[in-house]
This record gives structure tokens, sequence and C-alpha cells, in this order.
């Protein structure tokens, strides 16, 4: 019996403008066992995704065209298949879930609407039936309290509830094929690891094959059969899970397989005077229900949370979605009002007012985590980066003109690139415009809130190396948010942990990391490394 499920040869896209024509996809060749899951690995760029949407014919046609290939399933080529056949085809047969659930559902419709037409127009099934499998399907991915929660619109569930929502609409005909593309990487690495184990123990109960698109090794390794490392479009290895991971053969395998984040935060630098005191600071928001609005319980997103960090340190503060980390930062710089104390390089910042706080701002500088969405379409990187020095007043024109190629040049950007504009860059690029536009300003504290998410992990590894090379020149102090515990230990001197807005573990990074205290920081840790996390069992 013929195991192979989908049968790749010598696949090649271009996209054409005009007369430009790009490859994307280079002679890919592959098969897709039944009941197996194969992953689709590389940088941002490689083809991966383009790859695996060529496979239900998802690319934006007639720009995207295929000059040579075939993509067997079946009796079928489906680069040749018509439009018909091929619409009962996806959702059906083969089925797919993208990377961000929020803008892959409907935000005007209620779950059971969404899951309902995919029921309705490939079984047939609608009112009392389509409501039956709906919660059927709820139930199978772990939605808790279904009956209610079939009736929630998209905003109103979590990140990870959203995408159990998404893998429910792609299980709801059974599919031979299940096509994940970068199905975790907005999710934190307990949801995450939630939702793999949610794939796999779905795959072994329906035997349906897994594509996997992802640009994260350790995922890779937890789940993967068999790994295709991808190049500029072309595949340059393909081999077993774990022979790939312990005896790679090309360059490349080998470069992405040691890009995790690695190595020991810069030294900590001698004297340990206190940049940033905080005490027992709260935030609180009111909550109202009912017809007469009455106040209820407050939301008490930052509760009582106290540490002392020293200039020239980094503190990471890590926790789930919800735990009220990004909260804890922005109160900090006295972006949302708190209760408690907040002393800043020796300066009470809880007694100020917002006038008193504003000539302070250039002191304290935030990059956030999607660089696109932070950055302003319609200006420059000449005109980001110096915005802050335009509105402080800082240096003539010609002046503020060479701090800015200055500041480029520091965080590894070419100063002749200076007026193009964000679209025209790289991911990593345009979080090193962010790092720029902070750092030139010269400030003594920058709180960089999950600022490596969104990139890939070679990409990564050279934001963190940068972080640390600016942290050594300039004494820079930072609070560094994030869900990536490889990220946080590279970078961190301390370590605070969050649940729920309150603090459940802190103290010296290391010590952390070698001997967890709490339940939760090992869960964390475990969710985060490949092959669990050896700590003690007390």
């Amino acid at each position: 019996m013929n195991d192979t499920l989908i049968e790749i040869r010598d696949l090649a896209v271009e996209f054409v403008n005009g007369q430009e024509r790009h490859r994307a996809v280079d002679g890919v060749s592959f098969d897709i066992r039944r009941g197996e899951t194969l992953a689709l690995v590389g940088e941002s760029g490689s083809g991966k995704s383009v790859t695996a949407h060529s496979i239900l014919r998802l690319l934006p046609y007639p720009q995207a065209q295929h000059p040579s290939g075939s993509i067997r399933y079946g009796q079928h080529d489906l680069l040749s298949l018509g439009e018909k056949p091929m619409r009962r085809l996806r959702g059906n047969r083969i089925a797919m879930i993208f990377q961000e659930p929020m803008t892959s559902l409907n935000p005007l419709h209620a779950i059971e609407k969404q899951i309902g037409e995919v029921l309705a127009l490939h079984k047939g099934l609608t009112g009392t039936a389509a409501r039956a499998r709906t919660l059927e399907l709820l139930e199978l991915v772990g939605i808790p309290d279904p009956a209610t929660r079939m009736r929630a619109l998209p905003h109103e569930l979590s990140g990870g509830q959203r995408q159990r929502v998404m893998i429910a609409m792609a299980l709801a005909n059974e599919p031979e094929l299940l096509i994940a593309d970068e199905p975790t990487t907005a999710l934190d690495v307990t949801v995450q690891l939630k939702i793999l184990e949610l794939l796999k123990s779905l795959q072994a109960r329906l035997g349906m094959a897994l594509l996997l698109i992802s640009h994260d090794l350790n995922l890779v390794r937890r789940i993967a059969h068999r790994v295709c490392v991808m190049q500029s479009g072309r595949i340059v290895e393909q081999a077993e899970c774990e022979q790939l991971f312990t005896a790679p053969q090309h360059p490349y395998t080998c470069q992405l397989l040691g890009a995790e984040p690695s190595g020991a935060p810069v030294a900590a630098p001698a004297g340990g005077e206190t940049m940033l005191q905080v005490r027992d600071l709260k935030v609180w928001f009111a909550t109202r229900k009912g017809l007469l609005r009455r106040s209820t319980a407050p939301i008490k997103a930052v509760d009582g949370v106290s540490f002392s960090l020293p200039k020239g340190q980094t503190l990471g503060i890590v926790g789930e979605s919800g735990s009220g980390k990004s909260t804890l930062g922005l109160a900090i710089l006295r972006l949302l009002h708190s209760e408690g104390e907040v002393d800043f390089n020796g300066r009470a910042l809880h007694g100020l007012s917002r006038q008193a706080v504003r000539p302070l701002r250039r002191e304290m500088q935030v990059v956030f985590q999607d660089p696109y969405g932070s950055l302003s379409p319609r200006m420059s990187i000449d005109q980001i980066v110096g915005e802050g020095l335009r509105i402080h007043g800082i240096g003539t024109p010609q002046a503020r003109e060479q701090t800015i190629i200055q500041v480029l040049e520091e965080v590894g950007l070419d100063p002749a690139t200076r007026h193009r504009y964000p679209h025209e860059f790289s991911g990593g690029q345009r979080q090193r415009i962010a790092i720029a536009r902070a750092l030139v300003l010269r400030p003594a504290l920058i709180l960089l809130d999950e600022p490596t998410s969104a990139l890939d992990r070679t990409v990564q590894r050279q934001v963190v190396e940068l972080l640390r090379t600016l942290q050594a020149r300039h004494n820079l102090t930072y609070l560094f948010i994030s869900h990536d515990l490889a990220v946080v230990k590279a970078l961190s001197h301390q370590l605070m942990v969050i649940k729920h807005g309150k603090v459940v573990e802190q103290g010296p990074a290391a010590q952390v990391f070698a001997a967890p205290q709490h339940t939760y920081t090992r869960q964390l840790l475990e969710a985060a490394f490949v092959g669990g996390y050896s700590g003690p069992s007390g």
C-alpha cells in the first residue's frame, strides 16, 4: 500500500510585477505521508508558507505563477485541478490553520456561526445537527464550557482559545491533511505546549497528516517525524527529525540550530547604584456589570509588586498573557495610573503630575513587540528616529542629522537608508530602527516589551547581542518583558515571575533558572525548553 498522501515534485513559484519576476520557491520536492508530521523550517522569506499555500492554491493568482512542478494528491495534480473541485477539497480533505487567529476569525460573528459555515458548506449540516457537531468539536479541542463559549465573539476569547477554535474549524470535516502555518508563534510558552499536545493527540485519534510550518526548532523537535529545511526558496536538507537535530549535514541547518539566544548577560557594573525602586505597586481596574452598571470586584492587573533594580542591569519579567507584565511596565513609566511608589534615578515619580513627568520621558524609553505596528508607515526612518530629538528640542537640525546617522550605525543599519520607509525593511531591521528611536535620546532606562517575539531565531540572536552591546557601552538599565525564556536567560541579571498580577518568584536570574522554587516557574521552564526541564522535584 502506498502511504504517500501528497507528492510535490520540482515546484517553482514566481511572483510577477510588470516586467519583474521574483522566484520565491525554486525546484522543491518532498512527500507528505499519511499520518505523519512533516515540518518545513527556515527563516522568514525562505519560501515555507508559499510552498504550503501552493498545495491549496491560496496564492494571489495570476500575480503568482508556477513555471514548473506538480503537487499530486491521489489521481489529481492540484496545480491543474479545476476551481470547482479545488473548492470541494479546501477545508474538506485538506485544511489549514493560520498564524494569527484574531485576523483569521471574523470579529463580527460568533464562534458557532463561523464553525457552522464550514459544516454547512461541506457537510450540509444546519440547525440542531450543526450545533451538536460544533459542541462536539469545541469539546474535542478542549474549550471550557463550550455551550457558552460557542456564543462568544473572537475578542472575548484568549489567544489560546482562539487558536483552538481555528483548529476546531479545520478539523470539522476530519481532513486527511492539516497544514499548520506558525500555529503557536503569538502564544505563551505554556499555551504553545498545550496546543502542541492537542495537535499530537488529535493527529493520533484522527490519523491525519500534519504539515507544520515553523521557525521554532524547539516546537519542531517536540512534534515532527521528518523535517525539511528551506533556504532562499530551496530545500537544502531533509531528514528524520532526531537525525537532523543530532547530526545536521548542511551549514545552514547548523546555523539554524546554533541560533538559539545564548550566552550570559553583560557583567553587572560595580557600585550597584539603584536606578529603579518600586514599592507595593498596584494597578486595579474598576468593573461594572448589569443594567444599572453596578460596581463589582476590581480586576487586579498588578497587585502589590516591589523590587529594586541597580543601574546597568536587566530585570526580566516573565509570565503568561494576562499576567500583568506589560501593565506593570507601563505603570512604572507612569503611562498608566497606579498606586504605590516608584523612585527613578533618585526621584520619586509617584508624586509628580503628568506635566512634571514629561521632561523625564527622554530618560525612559520603550521598544514595543511589533516593530511594524509601532513605526509610522508615513514617516521615513530619519523622521522616526529623529522625532524625539525634535520634541525635546535637542540640537540644531545639522546636529540632529549627525546624531541620527551615529545611532543608526550603532544599531547596525546603513545610514544611507534613512530616507526609506518602514515597509522597505525586514522585521529584524525594523526592530533595530525601533531600538535606534529609543537610543537616540540617550536614556537611562529602556522598557523592552516582547521585542523579539515576532522575529526568527537567527534574527532574535542578533537583536539580543545588539542589546547586550548597547547595555555595556552606555550602562543602560533594561526592563525586559517576555514569554521567551531563552531570550530572557541570555539578557537578564534578575528575574521576576508574575501570575495574575502577583509576583510568585523573584531573585538573581541564574539562581531562579538553576533552582526554581515555585511550581508555576517550573511549569514555564518545562514548557520553554525542549526535552523538558530538569529542575528540583520538590
